[in-house]
């Protein structure tokens, strides 16, 4: 099962969820990364739930439309929407209130 590894406000949060897991769908049902990941639509529509990929980046598929439109050229600097993302194998995210959308 895939670790997740989270950084916020100085903090780091880790812990197991089960394969194909979408971070925004378990903090919505109030599971980790719940309270600390910051997300709203869960649709790919708002971007609030930007993170930047640490690690594990060569896990993820690649940017979709959504993502693309949403993040731009921030694409490039390893950021990518929570809510698109199924999470197959570790992963390693940062989500910076002074940094995100």
């Amino acid at each position: 099962m895939p670790i997740i590894t989270f950084h916020k406000g100085g903090q780091v949060y880790s812990d197991e969820v089960k394969e194909n897991t979408n971070l925004v769908v378990r903090a919505g049902i109030r599971q980790f990364p719940y309270p600390h990941l910051r997300y709203e639509c869960g649709m790919g529509k708002c971007s609030k739930c930007a993170c930047r990929v640490l690690a594990g980046a060569e896990h993820l598929p690649a940017p979709n439309w959504k993502e693309k439109k949403q993040l731009g050229e921030r694409l490039d600097a390893g950021w990518r929407l929570a809510c698109q993302l199924w999470v197959q194998q570790d992963i390693e995210l940062a989500q910076d209130d002074a940094l995100s959308a």
